[in-house]
């Protein structure tokens, strides 16, 4: 299984995440909500300058993504 890299900006995921078929629905304050119709899935990033490890476990939950196909996406 591949790593994730360190200090992953959250415009270069959701640069990567707009190529997997997601659109920002909307933002609210510092968090952008990008949502997916078919399949439908919807997931809540930060905009902050590097998201932690955990975090990026939890928007790939969400986007049903495994790290090497986010990865092939950057």
């Amino acid at each position: 299984m591949s790593k994730l890299p360190r200090n992953l900006s959250a415009k270069r995921v959701i640069r990567a995440l707009k190529k997997a078929g997601f659109y920002v629905r909307r933002q609210r304050g510092s968090h952008v909500i990008l949502r997916r119709d078919n399949p439908f899935a919807q997931i809540v990033v930060p905009l902050h300058h590097s998201l932690d490890t955990g975090t990026m476990d939890v928007i790939l939950e969400g986007a049903s993504l495994s790290v090497e196909a986010f990865l092939a996406l950057m």
